[in-house]
């Protein structure tokens, strides 16, 4: 019975002296925390999704408040509102923050483009990517397998005739339809940007037109005639210069292919 005492007794001083390092310790190697981090980190909208450039939306709030350069308009989700939000709680302009949205860059829906093959696998565009680049006959085109719909965290992204479609009223320019999808053809653009050159193909001439009849033939009449000089040929698909471009339509309505187009 004494030897019992005596273990109760000795457990419950290691115990007892235990907490009090853990205190100590918790006390003297703590290490403090600007409570502005989570002030910020409540701005924002908790997509995770890396848009900004940081490990998600903590990395974001950190990085912040620790770095008074740093825009306050970097996440896109949030848009506007997270900007201003932010601005409020570390007493900074916010600064202009434009709209993006996610841009499908191709055309080649099914009355455009055919398959080259009958694909049976696992219906994801990454499983048939894997199998010769995938069932299209164009290897740079959307396979149409819906990985980005089933990614979107707004549901706006659907299939329509194999081409993945994006809703602009539902899009938040999260990226992560860009993220997921395999030929990378999924850009983030400002709202602003109204012209869009919609193919990435790199092929040239006959070659394209063999796989879509609405393929760029890298010919570069768009950037012979554009009047701003807006346009560069780069691995014979346009790119254009949006500082420059003033969207006057002249490259779309030049385009043989028709797969420039202007928006609004």
């Amino acid at each position: 019975m004494g030897f019992s005492i005596i273990g109760i007794v000795a457990v419950t001083v290691i115990g007892i002296i235990c907490a009090i390092v853990l205190v100590i310790a918790a006390k003297f190697m703590s290490v403090p925390v600007d409570e502005r981090i989570p002030a910020v980190r409540e701005c924002l909208p908790g997509a995770n999704c890396g848009a900004c450039g940081f490990a998600g939306c903590n990395g974001y709030a950190e990085a912040v408040v620790n770095d008074e350069t740093l825009p306050l308009t970097l996440c896109t989700p949030g848009g506007a509102a997270a900007a201003a939000g932010i601005a409020g709680v570390l007493g900074r302009e916010a600064g202009e923050s434009v709209k993006k949205v996610a841009v499908i860059n191709c055309m080649g829906d099914c009355n455009k483009t055919k398959n080259k093959s009958d694909y049976k696998g696992i219906q994801t565009c990454t499983a048939a990517n894997l199998l010769f680049g995938g069932p299209a006959s164009c290897a740079y085109g959307c396979i149409g397998l819906g990985e980005c719909a089933e990614a979107c965290p707004e549901n706006a992204i659907c299939i329509v005739d194999g081409l993945a479609r994006v809703d602009t009223r539902l899009c938040v320019g999260c990226g992560i339809c860009s993220k997921v999808c395999p030929k990378h053809i999924i850009t983030i653009q400002p709202v602003t940007d109204k012209v869009k050159v919609l193919c990435s193909n790199k092929d040239k001439g006959a070659t394209v037109k063999k796989t879509c009849s609405t393929g760029c033939m890298g010919c570069g009449v768009c950037s012979k005639m554009c009047p701003e000089s807006a346009i560069t040929m780069t691995d014979n698909k346009p790119v254009i210069d949006y500082s420059k471009c003033t969207s006057c339509g002249t490259c779309a309505q030049k385009c043989p292919a028709k797969c420039i187009v202007v928006e609004g």
